[in-house]
Protein backbone atom coordinates (compact mmCIF):
# COMPACT_ATOMS: atom_id res chain seq x y z
CA UNK A 1 0.00 0.00 0.00
CA UNK A 2 1.58 3.74 -1.11
CA UNK A 3 0.83 6.10 0.95
CA UNK A 4 0.98 9.92 -0.36
CA UNK A 5 1.38 12.98 1.48
CA UNK A 6 0.36 15.94 0.13
CA UNK A 7 0.64 19.49 1.12
CA UNK A 8 4.38 19.41 2.77
CA UNK A 9 6.21 23.16 2.85
CA UNK A 10 9.42 22.37 5.12
CA UNK A 11 12.12 20.79 4.34
CA UNK A 12 12.49 19.09 7.83
CA UNK A 13 9.05 17.60 6.99
CA UNK A 14 9.74 16.36 3.64
CA UNK A 15 13.08 14.42 5.30
CA UNK A 16 11.11 12.72 8.34
CA UNK A 17 8.06 11.80 5.61
CA UNK A 18 11.42 9.75 3.72
CA UNK A 19 13.00 8.59 7.22
CA UNK A 20 9.17 6.39 7.75
CA UNK A 21 9.47 5.67 4.32
CA UNK A 22 6.73 7.03 2.90
CA UNK A 23 6.18 6.41 -0.32
CA UNK A 24 5.43 9.96 -2.23
CA UNK A 25 5.17 13.99 -1.30
CA UNK A 26 3.08 16.44 -2.21
CA UNK A 27 4.30 20.08 -3.20
CA UNK A 28 1.86 22.15 -4.30
CA UNK A 29 2.76 24.38 -7.21
CA UNK A 30 -0.53 25.93 -7.17
CA UNK A 31 -1.01 29.97 -5.80
CA UNK A 32 -4.08 29.34 -4.65
CA UNK A 33 -3.41 26.95 -2.18
CA UNK A 34 -3.01 27.72 1.21
CA UNK A 35 -0.54 24.79 0.99
CA UNK A 36 1.77 26.48 -1.65
CA UNK A 37 5.09 25.47 -1.46
CA UNK A 38 7.17 28.11 -3.46
CA UNK A 39 9.17 30.55 -1.08
CA UNK A 40 8.92 27.74 1.18
CA UNK A 41 11.22 25.09 0.35
CA UNK A 42 13.54 26.59 -1.85
CA UNK A 43 14.69 25.03 -5.17
CA UNK A 44 18.54 24.81 -3.67
CA UNK A 45 17.18 22.96 -1.02
CA UNK A 46 15.40 20.38 -2.81
CA UNK A 47 18.04 19.70 -5.50
CA UNK A 48 20.89 19.28 -3.20
CA UNK A 49 17.88 16.36 -1.49
CA UNK A 50 18.96 12.57 -1.93
CA UNK A 51 15.77 11.02 -1.33
CA UNK A 52 13.89 8.03 -2.20
CA UNK A 53 10.75 9.40 -1.89
CA UNK A 54 9.17 10.44 -5.02
CA UNK A 55 8.66 14.18 -4.80
CA UNK A 56 6.07 15.30 -6.54
CA UNK A 57 4.58 18.67 -7.81
CA UNK A 58 0.67 18.88 -8.02
CA UNK A 59 -0.25 21.40 -10.32
CA UNK A 60 -3.78 22.96 -11.38
CA UNK A 61 -4.21 24.06 -15.21
CA UNK A 62 -0.56 25.01 -15.59
CA UNK A 63 1.02 25.26 -18.95
CA UNK A 64 3.66 22.45 -20.40
CA UNK A 65 6.80 24.85 -19.87
CA UNK A 66 5.64 25.88 -16.22
CA UNK A 67 5.44 22.41 -15.50
CA UNK A 68 8.66 20.80 -17.01
CA UNK A 69 10.39 24.37 -15.77
CA UNK A 70 9.57 23.42 -12.15
CA UNK A 71 10.10 19.67 -12.58
CA UNK A 72 13.95 21.14 -14.03
CA UNK A 73 14.10 23.38 -10.72
CA UNK A 74 13.18 21.56 -8.06
CA UNK A 75 14.13 18.33 -9.11
CA UNK A 76 10.83 16.69 -9.18
CA UNK A 77 10.15 12.71 -10.16
CA UNK A 78 6.18 12.90 -10.51
CA UNK A 79 3.21 15.36 -11.44
CA UNK A 80 0.03 15.79 -10.07
CA UNK A 81 -2.35 17.38 -12.83
CA UNK A 82 -5.57 18.46 -10.76
CA UNK A 83 -7.23 20.74 -12.99
CA UNK A 84 -8.72 20.17 -16.50
CA UNK A 85 -5.59 19.31 -17.94
CA UNK A 86 -5.91 17.67 -21.51
CA UNK A 87 -4.83 13.88 -22.80
CA UNK A 88 -2.17 15.79 -24.93
CA UNK A 89 -1.07 17.29 -22.39
CA UNK A 90 -0.13 14.69 -20.37
CA UNK A 91 1.39 12.97 -23.11
CA UNK A 92 4.11 15.22 -23.50
CA UNK A 93 4.57 15.07 -20.20
CA UNK A 94 4.95 11.55 -19.68
CA UNK A 95 8.20 11.53 -21.95
CA UNK A 96 9.83 13.24 -18.96
CA UNK A 97 8.25 12.74 -15.93
CA UNK A 98 5.80 10.38 -13.89
CA UNK A 99 1.94 11.79 -14.76
CA UNK A 100 -0.51 10.74 -12.22
CA UNK A 101 -4.14 12.53 -13.39
CA UNK A 102 -6.62 13.70 -10.54
CA UNK A 103 -10.06 13.55 -11.40
CA UNK A 104 -12.81 14.80 -9.13
CA UNK A 105 -15.82 12.22 -8.43
CA UNK A 106 -19.19 12.25 -6.60
CA UNK A 107 -22.46 10.97 -6.77
CA UNK A 108 -23.09 12.88 -10.60
CA UNK A 109 -19.93 11.54 -12.37
CA UNK A 110 -21.09 8.66 -14.38
CA UNK A 111 -19.28 6.16 -16.03
CA UNK A 112 -15.90 6.08 -14.30
CA UNK A 113 -14.54 4.16 -17.40
CA UNK A 114 -15.31 6.72 -19.75
CA UNK A 115 -14.15 9.67 -17.37
CA UNK A 116 -10.47 8.13 -17.64
CA UNK A 117 -10.59 6.58 -21.10
CA UNK A 118 -9.03 9.28 -23.28
CA UNK A 119 -5.73 9.48 -20.80
CA UNK A 120 -5.42 5.35 -20.83
CA UNK A 121 -2.13 5.61 -22.76
CA UNK A 122 -0.97 8.90 -21.67
CA UNK A 123 -0.78 8.72 -17.65
CA UNK A 124 1.15 6.34 -14.92
CA UNK A 125 -1.85 6.88 -12.25
CA UNK A 126 -4.72 8.32 -11.30
CA UNK A 127 -6.10 10.04 -8.44
CA UNK A 128 -9.60 9.80 -7.68
CA UNK A 129 -10.46 13.16 -5.20
CA UNK A 130 -13.71 14.38 -3.83
CA UNK A 131 -15.23 17.05 -6.13
CA UNK A 132 -15.58 19.95 -4.12
CA UNK A 133 -17.21 23.63 -4.45
CA UNK A 134 -17.42 25.21 -7.92
CA UNK A 135 -14.18 26.02 -8.42
CA UNK A 136 -12.47 24.14 -5.75
CA UNK A 137 -9.38 21.81 -7.38
CA UNK A 138 -9.49 19.41 -4.46
CA UNK A 139 -8.06 19.64 -0.88
CA UNK A 140 -11.89 19.48 0.48
CA UNK A 141 -11.49 17.61 3.25
CA UNK A 142 -14.56 15.42 2.51
CA UNK A 143 -14.45 11.65 1.26
CA UNK A 144 -16.70 10.68 -1.68
CA UNK A 145 -18.16 6.91 -1.67
CA UNK A 146 -16.06 4.68 -2.78
CA UNK A 147 -18.14 2.42 -3.78
CA UNK A 148 -18.45 4.83 -7.18
CA UNK A 149 -15.24 3.69 -8.30
CA UNK A 150 -15.54 -0.04 -7.24
CA UNK A 151 -17.87 -1.35 -9.99
CA UNK A 152 -15.58 0.01 -12.80
CA UNK A 153 -12.30 -2.05 -14.24
CA UNK A 154 -10.01 1.60 -14.07
CA UNK A 155 -7.41 -0.36 -15.74
CA UNK A 156 -4.41 1.82 -14.23
CA UNK A 157 -2.76 2.34 -11.08
CA UNK A 158 -4.57 4.82 -8.87
CA UNK A 159 -4.76 6.47 -5.53
CA UNK A 160 -8.00 7.14 -3.28
CA UNK A 161 -7.78 10.69 -1.78
CA UNK A 162 -10.49 13.21 0.13
CA UNK A 163 -10.96 13.59 3.56
CA UNK A 164 -8.66 10.15 4.55
CA UNK A 165 -7.76 10.29 8.08
CA UNK A 166 -6.81 7.51 10.36
CA UNK A 167 -9.75 5.87 11.66
CA UNK A 168 -10.46 5.26 7.95
CA UNK A 169 -7.85 2.82 8.15
CA UNK A 170 -9.70 -0.40 8.32
CA UNK A 171 -11.86 0.52 5.58
CA UNK A 172 -9.00 1.25 3.60
CA UNK A 173 -7.21 -1.95 4.46
CA UNK A 174 -10.92 -3.64 3.30
CA UNK A 175 -11.48 -1.82 -0.14
CA UNK A 176 -10.78 -3.93 -2.95
CA UNK A 177 -9.81 -3.08 -6.59
CA UNK A 178 -7.32 -5.03 -8.82
CA UNK A 179 -6.02 -1.47 -9.72
CA UNK A 180 -5.85 0.48 -6.34
CA UNK A 181 -2.45 0.94 -5.28
CA UNK A 182 -2.45 3.93 -2.55
CA UNK A 183 -4.25 6.68 -0.56
CA UNK A 184 -3.84 10.14 -0.49
CA UNK A 185 -3.64 12.56 2.53
CA UNK A 186 -3.54 15.72 3.86
CA UNK A 187 -5.66 18.04 5.83
CA UNK A 188 -6.45 15.37 8.15
CA UNK A 189 -3.23 14.98 8.99
CA UNK A 190 -2.08 18.38 9.80
CA UNK A 191 -1.58 20.53 12.68
CA UNK A 192 -2.47 23.47 10.47
CA UNK A 193 -2.03 24.12 6.71
CA UNK A 194 0.90 22.39 5.35
CA UNK A 195 2.21 21.31 8.32
CA UNK A 196 1.45 17.92 9.08
CA UNK A 197 1.49 15.77 12.57
CA UNK A 198 4.01 13.04 12.00
CA UNK A 199 2.55 11.15 14.82
CA UNK A 200 -0.37 10.55 13.08
CA UNK A 201 1.45 9.61 9.79
CA UNK A 202 3.41 7.08 11.59
CA UNK A 203 -0.23 5.80 13.31
CA UNK A 204 -1.42 5.53 9.57
CA UNK A 205 1.71 3.54 8.49
CA UNK A 206 1.59 1.55 11.38
CA UNK A 207 -2.24 0.79 11.04
CA UNK A 208 -2.02 -0.12 7.32
CA UNK A 209 0.44 -3.31 8.32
Amino acid sequence: MNIKVCGITQLKQLQQLDGLNIDFAGLIFYKESPRYVVGKISKEELQSTDFDIKKTGVFVNAGYDEIMQTVEDYGLDVVQLHGDEKPELCEQLSDNVEVIKAFSIDANTGSIDKLVEEYDAVCDYYLFDSKGKAGAAGGTGIQFDWKLIKKYKIEKPFFLSGGIGLDDAAKIKAFKHPDFIGIDINSKFEKEPGIKDMALVLQLKQAMK
